[in-house]
């Protein structure tokens, strides 16, 4: 199963829900997609304009790729659950964001971290879906999450300052 989210930004992303809908025409595999605000509504995929965050989670569990637009915390979410993302930025020149940070972002964590798939021409996004299993096998897929250190660092301070 292939999984698409947009996240919950008030601007639509129809460039990427309209190139999926189009590119699974036919495929046999299942393709979810979370469409959030946008108005262009898939023909040949299951979605809904929004999940409750568990059901985001199980969906990101079970795909075999996850396709996510350019908000770090979505992309950390499949990060942290061992996944690879596929990562489309939202673009200003298409009215999906009021800048480009989410590009501009996603590039510096690319190049820092190597653990993404970069998006940045959507022309290329059925070729990244295709040759997934090649390309991940050159990427850092160990990202892990500080969670825990950060805790107990936390209760560290805490405890000395009822010393």
């Amino acid at each position: 199963m292939i999984f698409v989210t947009v996240g919950t930004h008030e601007q639509q992303f129809n460039r990427l829900i309209e190139y999926v809908d189009h590119w699974t025409q036919g495929l046999e595999e299942e393709v979810i997609i979370q469409t959030g605000v946008s108005t262009y509504k898939p023909q040949n995929c299951t979605w809904s304009q929004f999940y409750k965050q568990q059901e985001v989670y199980d969906l990101i569990e079970a795909a075999r790729i996850v396709i996510t637009h350019g908000g770090a915390s979505s992309y950390m979410d499949v990060l942290q659950r061992g996944k690879i993302p596929i990562v489309v930025p939202r673009l200003r020149e298409f009215k999906e964001h009021v800048n480009n940070h989410q590009l501009e972002f996603s590039r510096v964590y690319k190049k820092l971290y190597n653990s993404i798939i970069l998006v940045e021409n959507i022309e290329q996004l059925g070729d990244c879906i295709e040759n997934y299993n090649e390309i991940t096998t050159e990427l850092n897929n160990s990202i892990m999450s500080n969670n825990a250190e950060f805790c107990e660092a936390f209760i560290k301070i805490v405890d000395d300052l009822f010393k």
